[in-house]
C-alpha cells in the first residue's frame, strides 16, 4: 500500500505529470468539477464516484469497483 496524499501533494502529482484536472478526469471518466472539488478539499470522497476519484487520486485508502 502507498501511502495516502494530501490533496496538495495529489495536485504537484498531476503538476508533475503535466496533466491538468481535466485531462485527468477525462482519462478515468470523472466529472472534473469533483475532481476540483476534491483537490481544493470542497469534498471528502467518501461515497460514488467522489471515492472513486479520491482512490484514484491517492488521497483515500479504498478499492475501486469496475
Amino acid at each position: 500500500m502507498h501511502a495516502l496524499l494530501t490533496p496538495e501533494q495529489a495536485r504537484a502529482v498531476l503538476d508533475r505529470e503535466g496533466k491538468t484536472i481535466a485531462a485527468f478526469a477525462r482519462q478515468h471518466g470523472l466529472n472534473k468539477n469533483l475532481v476540483s472539488d476534491l483537490l481544493n478539499g470542497r469534498k471528502k470522497g467518501k461515497r460514488g464516484e467522489a471515492h472513486k476519484a479520491a482512490v484514484l487520486l491517492g488521497i483515500k485508502d479504498g478499492v475501486v469497483a469496475q
